[in-house]
């Protein structure tokens, strides 16, 4: 596998100069940005949007409220689990990074010493997304077009073969979608106690929320769709 991208003539190291390429011929100020946005900024945007989801849920309410909370609980775990199967995978296929065989690339961020395959960044991105996507569809697209955008920019810092990127999306979304039955059975009675305490229960439902059309995808979580919903089911 470490030699999968060896030679110039492989789809994968094509699209890999070709991407990276558009560094090249960006302006200074824009390749800073995006090295900051890959390696960073869109972590915190996933982050971000996972508490916004909570914060929408939560003041929404109703009986999917604690199965929708647990859900997004189980998006975090989901993304450090994928991460923590991902470390005997690097070690098997031993795959460096791609400026260490391939000359002529734009590396925007330097120090980068451990093997390639697969992304941490994409797994952890698309671990998330998918997590999300569990407790709300809307949120969830925006979260794996968040993870979407994570992968091109690994590639176009010049860090990662396009492979690598595919192989982490493959992981987060195994991860996430493979367990998520067993988490939710585990995290949705833990939700519901949390709920019904005086106190923490605000952290399920807002105080002086009112009941609301279920929203989730995924059976575990909430089950019946809003109308103006209904086309992303299909």
């Amino acid at each position: 596998m470490a030699g999968l991208a060896d030679s110039g003539s492989n789809p994968d190291v094509s699209l890999l100069y070709d991407i990276n390429g558009l560094a090249k011929d960006a302006p200074h100020w824009f390749d800073r940005v995006m090295e900051f946005v890959g390696e960073y900024g869109l972590l915190l945007a996933m982050v971000l949007l996972v508490l916004w989801c909570w914060w929408t849920v939560r003041r929404r309410g109703g009986e999917n409220a604690a199965p929708s909370v647990a859900a997004l609980v189980w998006a975090p775990l989901a993304a450090g689990i994928a991460v923590l199967v991902n470390v005997p995978i690097r070690g098997f296929v031993e795959r460096p990074r791609p400026f260490v065989d391939h000359r002529g690339l734009d590396v925007l961020v330097s120090g980068k010493t451990d093997f390639s395959f697969v992304s941490d960044h994409a797994t952890l991105t698309m671990a998330m997304g998918v997590g999300l996507f569990v407790a709300h569809r809307k949120f969830g697209l925006a979260g794996i077009g968040l993870a979407l955008l994570e992968g091109f920019c690994r590639v176009y810092m010049g860090v990662h073969y396009p492979t690598d990127v595919v192989g982490g999306f493959a992981l987060g979304t195994a991860v996430a979608l493979l367990l998520s039955p067993l988490a939710m059975a585990l995290l949705t009675p833990v939700v519901r106690a949390v709920e019904r305490s005086p106190r923490a229960g605000r952290l399920v439902r807002a105080r002086g929320a009112v009941p609301a059309e279920r929203d989730a995808l995924i059976p575990g979580a909430a089950l019946t769709e809003r109308p103006e919903d209904r086309d992303l089911a299909a």
